[in-house]
């Protein structure tokens, strides 16, 4: 299980613990936090999981595949470095502490 803090646009954080083998967007939904729309169910078939990695997390994840990036292009002000589509993170107990920015709206 990884304590995750998923922070709303206006700032109002949520810390959730998450279970090992969900992803992230899972975690969010499951807990109702605002900001996640997850579509497509976690497909990776849409970009509105969309959210900002902590810049001293990013190199601790694993790296997106072509997939991922190619759906990064169809969200809301896409950073090179710091967007991920949640549904894409698979959550280990190595992301205990994990903290990631939702995005202003998805699209």
């Amino acid at each position: 299980m990884a304590k995750i803090t998923y922070v709303e646009f206006n700032g109002t954080e949520h810390v959730i613990d998450v279970p090992t083998g969900l992803t992230v967007m899972e975690g969010a939904r499951d807990n109702g936090v605002p900001g996640i729309e997850a579509d497509c169910g976690g497909a990776c078939a849409c970009s509105t999981c969309h959210a900002y990695v902590a810049s001293d997390w990013v190199e601790k994840l694993p790296a997106k595949d072509a997939m991922e990036e190619d759906m990064l292009d169809f969200a809301y002000e896409p950073d090179p470095v710091r967007s991920r589509l949640t549904c894409q993170i698979k959550v280990t107990d190595d992301m205990d502490g994990l903290k990631v920015h939702l995005p202003e709206r998805q699209i």
